[in-house]
């Protein structure tokens, strides 16, 4: 008779990791494939505009990394905590991380948001707009802009459902949001004619929705944690505990805006076509990618949790099977899209020249992308456990002190060929690094604390 497990304790302290890291994987799997299956989808409705529109996208896409980069800072600055306080039975604290994070997204984006409405033409320019990109990327930055808010809350709180150990509710408002983009984008490109104004709007309507969405899952008590405000700290050090912890997303996902800002200034040089084709690769990659990412996303509450709790070998459990299964799909997806590369570049823009320098860079990447795994699971381990030091430096390899020093030695050497490459080979190095960092980690590691008796009431959910 298979094992009961009575309450999310348990389930997250007893049930077989195996089990355990893919069903809390599964559903934000699900939910990013459908979040970069959209992306890829309004990719494709602005190809159908031209080839600098198409390039927009790209150049825009820097944007939203600037956005979520703040996002992903307070949700896994506050998600690394709430694990490890709900796997130390200290739901009360839990919450005062949970609603504090939220409302400094609901802050931050807003910065961004006036900031950037100030400042939009430059903005646009330092993104690495082309002349005849400019027009179209202003137009769709001013609506992402908008959406700043709720894009940032959004990243908030479906970290806060995930560290909890509740992916699937952050699949449900994740997943509803992206479809509703695809319908959007439909409606408003070609049946209201408004071109990439419609696919601006219909991201900053999805944006909001899905925000609603993951809401009122907090809202209506489903969860543990709460946003609700009599919860928010008032001591500074708890603010400076989420910052510091979420540094290293903030550094991943910042030195990714940068990079990709620096990729277009290096791509225009060879034209609207290279700068079209490798955003295109980017986000195809990322679709491959997201497998992966988010198998590893089922790993970061096992492991802050249990880490909390004192059960370290389900931390190393936990870390070995994540790498080694997700180094297994993304095999089988790098296969795949090496083989159909020139159709699925085709597929996003029909044109040779973005056809042609697509697909090699597209080939490229899914050499590499095997070893992603390696690099991701060791960043998310210290960032889980807390230790941001190490998560820090880890998160600052892949995007920069690896592949910005590697893009602009590659363009000297080898020109459009070297750029195509960068990425690839930054991930390879980035993978060689992470992977003796962690296994010294766990080398320090002592044995599992005795566990403590069961309270005899459990935490009452919060509002």
């Amino acid at each position: 008779m298979a094992t009961v497990y009575h309450t999310q304790y348990d389930k997250m302290t007893r049930k077989p990791i195996p089990a355990l890291v893919l069903e809390l994987g599964l559903p934000t799997t699900i939910s990013m494939l459908v979040t970069n299956l959209c992306n890829m989808a309004d990719t494709w409705f602005v190809g159908q505009l031209g080839t600098s529109a198409s390039g927009a996208t790209g150049v825009v896409f820097a944007l939203m990394a600037i956005i979520q980069a703040f996002g992903f800072m307070l949700g896994h600055g506050a998600g690394s905590n709430v694990s490890r306080q709900l796997g130390a039975k200290n739901a009360g604290q839990a919450r005062v991380f949970s609603a504090t994070s939220f409302y400094l997204s609901l802050f931050f984006g807003g910065v961004i948001l006036v900031a950037g409405l100030c400042f939009l033409g430059p903005l646009v320019r330092v993104l690495g707009s082309t002349e005849t990109i400019y027009p179209y990327a202003r137009t769709y930055a001013l609506y992402i802009l908008l959406a700043a808010p709720a894009l940032a809350a959004s990243c908030v709180l479906n970290n806060l459902l995930r560290y909890e150990g509740r992916a699937a509710f952050a699949m449900v408002g994740l997943t509803a949001g992206s479809i509703i983009n695809i319908f959007g984008d439909a409606l408003l490109i070609f049946g209201f004619k408004m071109g990439i104004a419609g696919a601006g709007l219909s991201t900053m309507v999805s944006q909001y929705i899905s925000m609603g969405i993951l809401l009122s899952m907090f809202v209506r008590g489903k969860t543990q944690t709460s946003v609700a405000p009599r919860y928010i700290t008032k001591n500074w050090g708890d603010v400076l505990n989420i910052l510091r912890t979420g540094l290293p997303s903030l550094t991943r996902q910042g030195l990714g805006s940068i990079s990709t800002m620096l990729l277009n200034w290096q791509a225009k040089i060879y034209g609207d076509a290279a700068l079209a084709a490798l955003s295109i690769v980017a986000r195809i990659a990322n679709f491959l990618f997201c497998v992966g990412l988010g198998i590893g996303q089922g790993f970061q509450p096992v492991c802050g949790f249990n880490y909390g709790a004192g059960k370290y070998s389900r931390v190393k459990k936990s870390f070995w099977f994540t790498m080694g299964f997700g180094g297994l799909l993304m095999g089988i997806f790098a296969v795949f899209g090496f083989i159909f590369a020139e159709p699925v570049v085709a597929l996003m823009r029909n044109d040779p020249a973005v056809i042609a320098i697509g697909a090699f860079a597209m080939k490229a990447q899914c050499v590499a992308l095997v070893v992603m795994p390696l690099s991701v699971c060791g960043n998310m381990l210290f960032q889980s456990i807390g230790l941001s030091g190490r998560a820090t430096f880890l998160s600052c390899l892949r995007s920069g002190l690896c592949f910005m020093p590697l893009l602009l030695l590659f363009n000297r050497l080898w020109g459009l060929t070297g750029i195509q490459l960068a990425q690839p080979a930054a991930d390879i190095l980035a993978a060689l690094i992470s992977v003796p960092v962690a296994i010294a980690f766990f080398a320090t590691l002592p044995p599992d604390t005795p566990e403590a008796p069961a309270s005899a009431t459990p935490s009452p959910r919060g509002a």
